[in-house]
């Protein structure tokens, strides 16, 4: 309607929520790649390396969810079947 406000906002604010859907799309695949990589190769040598990659791609998957406003975690770990000793390293960083 004339003389009402537009929200000049609201064009950017869909932009910036499709990227958002997209990195958390990108997300999503880095976490199924990452855990099927640790259940396939989980051998001693190798699993610590894994459980870093797959604890870090889960930490930066939960970041996107909770940059769009979602912040209960539970059914989209179930969804992923992300395991505890993956959870328990969410969030920790590495020393190189």
């Amino acid at each position: 309607m004339a003389g009402e406000p537009r929200d000049l906002m609201a064009p950017i604010e869909a932009e910036l929520q499709g990227e958002r859907a997209f990195a958390l799309g990108q997300a999503g695949k880095k976490v199924e790649t990452t855990l099927a990589e640790l259940a396939a190769n989980d051998k001693a040598a190798l699993a610590d390396d894994l459980l870093d990659d797959a604890s870090t791609a889960v930490w930066h998957y939960l970041i996107v969810r909770e940059s769009m406003g979602m912040f209960d975690h539970a059914d989209a770990l179930k969804i992923y079947e992300v395991p505890n000793r993956v959870l328990a390293r969410v969030g920790a960083i590495r020393k190189r």
